[in-house]
């Protein structure tokens, strides 16, 4: 299986270029709009909602830009990326006010971050091959 994207809700353009671009480092697309009637058939959203997509090489985030987005709890759903460094990351996130999460499991240490809208990130650190 491959992932083909992973499609997120962000309160504003600016949240989600402060996270995806300018934290994670992704290459920004022109945004989209997602019409009312396909926006009220997917997501039951009775509006248009402008769509931005983040990418690289490996990561493709499509990211739908709604004020409302933080109204639904959803915890459990989460996304896990791999990083080069992750102590560099962690540094550049707090450096940014980023939310972080460590939590210790048998010895080690799992670390998360929240972007500016909620929405989870399991940080792992890339493995050289």
């Amino acid at each position: 299986m491959t992932t083909v994207h992973v499609g997120l809700a962000c309160s504003s353009e600016a949240n989600a270029d402060r996270f995806y671009r300018d934290l994670l480092g992704l290459k920004k697309a022109e945004p989209k709009t997602l019409r009312r009637s396909l926006s009220k058939a997917i997501f039951n959203i009775d509006s248009d909602l402008k769509v931005i997509n983040y990418s690289d090489s490996g990561s493709h985030f499509e990211v739908f830009i709604h004020s409302e987005c933080g109204t639904i709890q959803q915890p459990i759903n989460h996304i896990s990326i791999e990083v080069e460094d992750l102590t560099a990351f962690l540094n550049k996130g707090r450096a940014m006010n980023v939310k972080l999460l460590q939590v210790p499991k048998d010895g080690i240490v799992l670390s998360f971050a929240y972007d500016f809208d909620g929405n989870l990130f399991e940080l792992k650190e890339k493995l050289i091959s």
